[in-house]
């Protein structure tokens, strides 16, 4: 197996609100479990890891897509027991798209209403009039 070429980072942090157990890692033992059963070139193109906080803490779960030369994806209010279908689902939309970029009604289930920010992959400016995309 390569280098996956997308990632999906889920904050570990992240606590519903009035519970008491942190469902990030819950998350992503789901998510990946669900990658690998879906058995497509996607489990190998994602790697699904936890970071300690993705300041998303009034939206928990929040889960964030992102590779190089690509749009980033931060989701929030994602319920680890109902939206893993949604989640593979993007991933492979995720994985099909050049640069990553596409509208709130193309994102499958609730994702298009739940994204909390869109983050267009990083421009460098080189030259005052040459600009390249990174």
């Amino acid at each position: 197996m390569g280098i996956p070429r997308h990632r999906i980072t889920i904050c570990t942090s992240c606590r519903h609100r009035g519970a008491t157990c942190s469902p990030g890692y819950d998350l992503i033992k789901r998510l990946r479990a669900a990658i690998d059963a879906a058995g497509d070139a996607i489990s190998e193109e994602f790697e699904v890891s936890g970071v300690a906080c993705m300041a998303g803490c009034l939206h928990p779960c929040t889960i964030a897509y992102h590779s190089t030369r690509k749009a980033t994806y931060l989701f929030g209010d994602i319920e680890p027991d109902q939206d893993i279908d949604d989640l593979v689902a993007f991933a492979r939309q995720y994985a099909g798209l050049g640069d990553g970029w596409c509208s709130s009604a193309e994102r499958p289930g609730k994702l298009g209403k739940h994204t909390l920010a869109r983050i267009p992959a990083m421009v460098l400016a080189l030259e005052d009039s040459e600009v390249r995309q990174s």
